[in-house]
């Protein structure tokens, strides 16, 4: 037979797409539903973290030109009052992620500033190597990075006071927050660990 196949076998190339197919289908199913205690507790926390950065932001700083408060912190406020065991959910992960892929952020829009599209990517890939690098992975940081490209001029006016405000001062409160609401509940722990 030409190319040394014989009818009925597969090549070298159409195993591989095979197995890389087969790496999509799941293998365990998902975790069960969690309790309503917990449920309500998380709720509580995501209320009170949200609202202690957006109150602050709305009724102190909103004519200063400073800001509090960020989307990527919806994302940070799952993760540290709804799924507080994660270890992308601790301390070290929600202050280091966010602060160092602020300072990521803002260096690629200064570096990048014409080509927002270039300076976009650089930053999230590059926020997502340092915080591995780092044991400082928080995916919310991801979208810290790309928030201090697109955020249009009330952001990257900041330059890279960003890092220290809204985006450090704002995760500190949000993580007061979660070291008071978590440990009220008998079953809850926060932290698992800090550094």
């Amino acid at each position: 037979m030409p190319g040394g196949y014989r009818q009925g076998h597969h090549g070298p190339g159409s195993v591989m797409i095979g197995t890389y197919f087969r790496k999509m289908t799941a293998t365990t199913q998902s975790p069960p539903r969690v309790s309503l205690a917990e449920i309500c507790w998380s709720w509580l926390g995501g209320f009170l973290g949200i609202a202690a950065v957006a109150y602050l932001n709305y009724g102190w700083l909103d004519a200063t030109g400073l800001l509090l408060i960020i989307g990527s912190f919806g994302a940070s406020a799952v993760l540290i009052y709804g799924a507080i065991k994660s270890p992308l959910a601790q301390p070290r992960n929600l202050l280091g992620g966010h602060v160092l892929s602020a300072l990521i952020g803002v260096t690629a829009f200064n570096l990048l500033a014409p080509h927002l599209w270039l300076a976009a990517a650089l930053a999230v890939a590059t926020s997502i190597a340092l915080m591995h690098a780092t044991k400082t992975l928080h995916p919310p940081g991801g979208a810290t990075a790309l928030i201090a490209v697109i955020g249009g001029p009330q952001v990257t006016n900041l330059g890279y006071l960003y890092a220290l405000m809204p985006v450090g001062a704002g995760a500190l409160i949000m993580l007061a927050v979660a070291l008071l609401v978590n440990n009220l509940a008998p079953r809850r722990r926060y932290p698992e660990f800090w550094w």
